[in-house]
């Protein structure tokens, strides 16, 4: 069920936490899920513990048939199906819904790779750009889990650079077919899959995707590579030879497969974002039982300091990356919902809203995947040798967690869509950032003065002032990049990405103090941690703000023009910083006590 039909959610535009501030009530936060929403979590992460976790090491080890069994015991509770619409055999569920899905079901790295691979990349192409043969044809399959799905777009010389694919595709003399000849690379699903989302090039030309089946022939599933981690997910090499693709299985129109490509990625990234959520809440888990057990110099290691700020880091950014997660789906959901009636039941606008939030889907990407690697990471350290040997799960955990900086585009890739996305958006007019540049490049040649919370209220003020000053650190520092590089800027991609990084900051922490106010609001318990976790993340981003406007600003200008913006930037980066070290014992302390993530 949508979910502004219960709460004012804004479909805020795309990029507009940068220009805008928002209240508490204008955003979906996991406290206002719905009792059937609730439901359904509980039964995803029911699915994890009793059906993904006692088969881990058979999925591990690759044992045959195991993932398979897995996905169709999966389709069996409809979650295969979240996404698909109901006259194709799916459920049709809101986006929050398919969201918690996917977040409590990600308990084990391999199977959440499989599955998110099989109900987004895999299933959205045809859901959003299938004829209504083609629908009817596959959909029913991919919902049950009786056909698995893959996406093929990479290939040896064309990971990032996904428009240089030299997979060829030739229309035969009568119409009837196409051949299809190259071989695509790190194909998640594929030694399992049974229909495959296939780019080529039409001609050598126009930039195509088809639907391939398995059978058809003149296609070969390559071995499966040996990974350095989601060892139970299979990735194989997929070779097509002059195979034979009804010309009706043309997904798309011809020369316009980038579209599909890239717009299928946002949601791609989004839901990986959300599974990193997902898995950095087992592997925090992991590290606060064992802090727990494990006893040194007469005490649990979970009371030393050094182990409780491992422990409230990894939950503060967790907090950050989930705060996100939600607040970007009920934007989505939002925004659905205020579909006209003509156009709610038309997939491909269903594609478009999503597509608004392009820039918080790669923000997330980057934030997720990256606050995984750091609770994996912390969860070896403090493990210690135990973290290191196989025999336990922690060294699994650090071995998954590299992938997600790679896949659904690098990290690096995702930091340059964040930037070029907004001005991409400022140039054309649909996002006023010019203007709000300006006007603040105007403000910072005046008198100093703090703005202050705006309308955040006293709750948090402190917090509310870093989020305002940080905002005009990322503006700032993006008015004097423009100037110095203006249509270039596109070239610089050191400057891009320190920018991207400003830029996610500000979304995280306005997602985090957002969510905490209003827990604060409703006097719900979790509420103090909620604002010491905010007060953490608080002097976190300003002091990797202050670092990366730094950069910026070095790079731009030189003499006095740079000590005038460093002048400006000190005086934007003031602020009163926290006892940290008391609110991260504040925050172990809550995560100690309830054996895990307290949320």
């Amino acid at each position: 069920m949508p979910v502004s039909t219960t709460l004012p959610i804004v479909a805020a535009a795309g990029g507009s936490f940068l220009l805008e501030s928002r209240t508490p009530s204008e955003v979906f936060t996991p406290e206002d899920l719905n009792e059937e929403q609730r439901h359904i979590a509980a039964t995803a992460a029911q699915f994890a513990r009793d059906e993904i976790l006692p088969v881990a090491e058979a999925l591990e080890a690759k044992e045959p048939g195991v993932l398979r069994t897995l996905l169709q015991k999966a389709a069996e509770l409809g979650f295969t199906s979240v996404d698909i619409p109901e006259e194709y055999g799916g459920v049709g569920m809101d986006k929050v819904t398919s969201t918690l899905v996917t977040d409590h079901i990600s308990a084990l790295a391999s199977f959440s790779t499989a599955f998110g691979a099989h109900i987004g990349i895999g299933t959205l192409p045809l859901v959003w750009y299938g004829t209504e043969d083609q629908k009817q044809r596959y959909l029913p399959k991919l919902a049950t889990g009786e056909w698995i799905a893959g996406y093929a777009l990479s290939e040896a010389s064309s990971g990032s650079d996904a428009m240089n694919i030299r997979t060829r595709a030739t229309l035969s003399p009568d119409g009837t077919y196409y051949s299809l000849t190259g071989e695509k690379m790190w194909i998640t699903n594929c030694g399992i899959a049974d229909l495959y989302t296939v780019f080529a090039k039409i001609d050598g030309e126009k930039f195509s995707a088809f639907l391939v089946e398995r059978t058809f022939p003149g296609l070969t599933v390559g071995a499966e590579e040996h990974k350095l981690g989601i060892r139970g997910s299979s990735t194989c090499p997929l070779v097509l030879q002059e195979c034979k693709v009804p010309a009706a299985n043309l997904l798309g129109e011809p020369g316009k497969g980038h579209h599909i490509a890239f717009n299928v990625l946002n949601v791609g990234r989004f839901k990986l974002g959300v599974a990193c959520v997902g898995g950095a809440r087992h592997a925090l888990a992991h590290t606060i039982r064992y802090a727990k057990e494990r006893k040194a110099f007469g005490k649990a290691i979970a009371e030393f300091g050094l182990i409780q700020r491992k422990i409230s880091t990894g939950a503060a950014r967790l907090y950050a990356a989930e705060s996100m997660a939600y607040r970007t789906v009920g934007m989505i959901d939002a925004a659905l919902e205020h579909l006209p009636p003509e156009q709610a039941k038309n997939p491909r606008e269903t594609q478009r809203r999503i597509e608004e939030y392009a820039v918080e889907c790669s923000i997330l990407k980057v934030y997720g995947s990256e606050m995984t690697s750091f609770v994996a990471d912390e969860l070896v350290s403090t493990m210690g040798g135990y973290g290191f040997v196989e025999d336990y799960p922690a060294a699994r955990f650090y071995r998954d967690a590299r992938i997600n900086r790679i896949f659904e585009g690098t990290n690096e890739i995702n930091r340059l869509i964040i930037t070029g996305w907004l001005m991409k958006r400022a140039l054309s007019g649909q996002l006023p950032l010019l203007p709000a540049i300006k006007k603040l490049m105007d403000e910072v040649m005046q008198p100093p003065s703090f703005d202050g919370a705006g309308d955040l209220g006293d709750t948090l003020a402190r917090e509310g002032e870093v989020l305002a000053s940080t905002r005009k650190m990322a503006l700032f520092a993006a008015g004097v990049a423009s100037q110095r590089f203006m249509a270039a800027l596109q070239d610089q991609q050191e400057v891009m990405v320190d920018l991207a990084d400003i830029i996610s900051q500000v979304y995280a922490l306005e997602s985090a103090l957002l969510r905490a106010k209003k827990l604060a609001e409703a006097r719900k318990p979790a509420a103090a941690v909620a604002a010491a976790m905010t007060g953490m993340l608080a002097d976190e981003t300003i002091g990797l703000a202050e670092q990366a406007v730094r950069r910026v600003l070095a790079a731009c200008g030189e003499g006095d023009m740079l000590r005038t913006q460093l002048a400006i930037l000190r005086r934007l980066a003031r602020f009163t910083p926290a006892d940290v070290v008391g609110l991260s014992r504040i925050v172990a302390r809550q995560c100690v006590d309830a054996d895990k993530y307290p949320f």
